[in-house]
Order: structure tokens, then C-alpha cells, then sequence
């Protein structure tokens, strides 16, 4: 009866905060917001004003009346701007809470695994100050993995790598417990970068962020051994020396040979973790594969690639940019018996 009136009394809330989206669940009503991690601002006098968030701020940037400018609160998972991520969520939670709903909500987070105490305490504040009555932390993998329908409970090892915008995280669990949880910065914005690197050095090109992305989905793919994809994307961007612009034409072939910097580092990452845990776990986790979620696991063949570096099946979960969500919203409709998940902010 109590956990029925306490249902009636406050909304609980299950959040994904990203670095490139942010995904909000509501208990019984299922996810409600899915949109970009962003702001926008106008900068007048020396003061900074937050005039809208997540959609909206991405939606008006460009074309309204003012200049504004497109604020990320978020960087490599964690919090970069305290008081724009505050707005953030203020509005996020005010968007999802009902009218009949008396209490302020629980509230679950994901955050990465490597989050220092600093950060996490940092996400326990912000969450609090925007309305939670109490705040619960858990490991963006952990979630991930729950989320992708790994078998946790079970006494065999699992491993997950969940390729975020900011943060590649990795955790590997046995019999319900967490052997090991942690975080590279290095993830879909590295891949990005890399990219733009690559065009800036051979084309002698200058691109922006959008530009790097757009290469990154419509032609990118993990291997050069690969002949999946045969796109190839016209791309305009800044001569360095002549100060003019020009189009050059990119294909998969180089968009892998840009993206072998970051992939490399993400299968030494997990390569060093499987290294690390008992035989035993290790043995189980050759047999039974590891699971790859998050936006920048949908890279086209990082699956294969990344089954050729570390000599262990890597298979794509379904729906792989949900699973963190998934996995939090599972957790907090078991919140009483989830203890042993939960992340400490000491």
C-alpha cells in the first residue's frame, strides 16, 4: 500500500545525463524527453541569460531575431557549467511532473564510471537544487547493461562497452555485482575530432564539429578492411594558407583511417580491463561475448573491428542509444533492492 501511495504522492524520475543528449523516464509513463544536452544564451552587458533548453535552445540557435549562443553544461560526462546544467534539468523535471503530484521526486542519475566523488557530489547538488527529493547515482555501463538485456544476475561474467558523445565506459559484473567500472574519455565527440584532424592535415581544410559529424554517420565506418559502405560525402570547408573555401570528397576508406586513432585507444581500453579480472570472468567473457551500446557503438562495422582487435565476439545491442535509460529506469522501479549499485559520493 505504501509504495502505491508513495507512486500517487511524487513522480520518480530515471535520468540519462549525457554529454550530447539527455534522456529523461518517468516511473510508469516511460521515457518522456529525449534532447540535445545544450542551452542557449544571450550574452547582454556582461550578463549571461538562459533562454531555452535542450530542443528548443538547438532549434533557435541561428535564426532568431538576437544573437545567441549554444552553451554544452556537460563535457566527457560530467558537469562542466553548474549553473546552465541546473536550468537544464530544472526544466526538464518541470516539463515531466504532473500537477497531482504533491512530493518532489526521487530521482535516479547515470553518470560515468569515472566519475571522481567531486563530480558525482556535483551531479547530487545540481539534481537537488532542481527539484529532487532524494538523488541516487549509478554507472552509466551498469545501466547500459541492464538496459541491453545482459544476464547480470548470473553467475557468469558479462561485459558491456557503452561508447558515449564524451565518454567510452566499460563495466564487466558477475553474479550481480560489479567486478569492475570505468571510463575513457575518449568516445563519439574523439571520433569527431579526429576527423576534423584528418581533413585539416591532409586537405589542408579547416571543418567545424557539425561538419566532422555528418562525415562521421553518412560515411564513416571502422575498418578499411571493410567494403560495407561504399557512400562517399562532399564536404566544404576553409582553406589553412589561401584563406578561401573548397569541397573536397571523402569515402570510408579515409574516414577508417581518420577513426583508427580513437578506435585503437577504445579496444586497448578494453583490453587492459579484460586483463585485469580473474581467469574465470575472462573465460566467460570470451564465451559469451561483449555487448556494445551507445551512440558511437552504431559506427558502421565497429563491431567487427573491434571483434578482430580483442579476439572476443562484440555484437551491437538493440537499440543501443536507449540502454543506459533502459537500464536507469530499471533500476528505479527496484530501487529498494538496488542498493548494492548505487554509486557513493565519499
Amino acid at each position: 500500500m505504501l509504495p502505491k501511495l508513495a507512486g500517487v504522492l511524487s513522480d520518480d524520475i530515471a535520468i540519462d545525463l549525457g554529454t550530447a543528449n539527455t534522456l529523461v523516464h518517468v516511473a510508469g509513463r516511460g521515457t518522456i524527453i529525449d534532447e540535445p544536452s545544450m542551452v542557449a544564451v544571450r550574452a547582454t552587458g556582461g550578463e549571461r541569460q538562459i533562454v531555452a533548453v535542450g530542443s528548443e535552445a538547438q532549434r533557435i540557435i541561428g535564426v532568431a531575431p538576437e544573437p545567441l549562443e549554444a552553451l554544452y553544461p556537460l563535457r566527457d560526462g560530467v558537469i562542466a557549467d553548474f549553473v546552465a546544467t541546473g536550468v537544464m534539468l530544472r526544466e526538464f523535471i518541470r516539463r515531466v511532473r504532473t500537477a497531482l503530484r504533491f512530493r518532489r521526486p526521487r530521482i535516479l542519475i547515470s553518470v560515468p564510471a569515472s566519475a571522481t566523488p567531486v563530480e558525482r557530489r556535483a551531479v547530487v547538488d545540481t539534481a537537488r537544487e532542481a527539484g529532487a527529493r532524494s538523488v541516487y547515482l549509478i554507472a552509466e555501463p551498469v545501466a547500459a547493461m541492464l538496459g541491453a538485456g545482459a544476464p547480470v544476475q548470473e553467475a557468469t561474467g558479462t561485459m558491456v562497452i557503452d561508447i558515449g558523445g564524451g565518454t567510452t565506459d566499460i563495466a564487466i559484473i558477475s553474479r550481480g555485482r560489479v567486478i569492475t567500472a570505468r571510463s575513457l574519455r575518449c568516445a563519439g565527440h574523439a571520433m569527431d575530432e579526429a576527423i576534423i584532424r584528418y581533413v585539416r592535415r591532409r586537405h589542408d581544410l579547416v571543418i567545424g564539429q557539425a561538419s566532422a559529424e555528418q562525415i562521421k554517420i553518412e560515411a564513416g565506418t571502422a575498418s578499411e578492411r571493410a567494403n560495407g559502405r561504399d557512400a562517399e560525402i562532399h564536404i566544404r570547408g576553409r582553406e589553412i594558407r589561401r584563406a578561401r573555401y573548397k569541397s573536397v570528397v571523402l569515402g570510408p576508406q579515409h574516414v577508417a583511417e581518420a577513426l583508427d586513432g580513437p578506435i585503437s585507444e577504445i579496444a586497448e581500453f578494453a583490453q587492459r580491463a579484460l586483463e585485469e579480472v580473474p581467469a574465470e570472468v575472462a573465460a566467460d567473457i570470451s564465451q559469451r561475448g561483449i555487448v556494445l551500446t551507445g551512440g558511437g557503438a552504431k559506427l558502421d562495422k565497429l563491431d567487427e573491428e573491434l571483434t578482430r582487435r580483442l579476439g572476443v565476439r562484440c555484437t551491437l545491442a538493440e537499440d543501443p542509444m536507449r540502454c543506459v535509460i533502459k537500464g536507469t529506469a530499471q533500476i528505479l522501479e527496484e530501487l529498494a533492492t538496488s542498493n548494492h549499485l548505487f554509486l557513493s559520493t565519499e
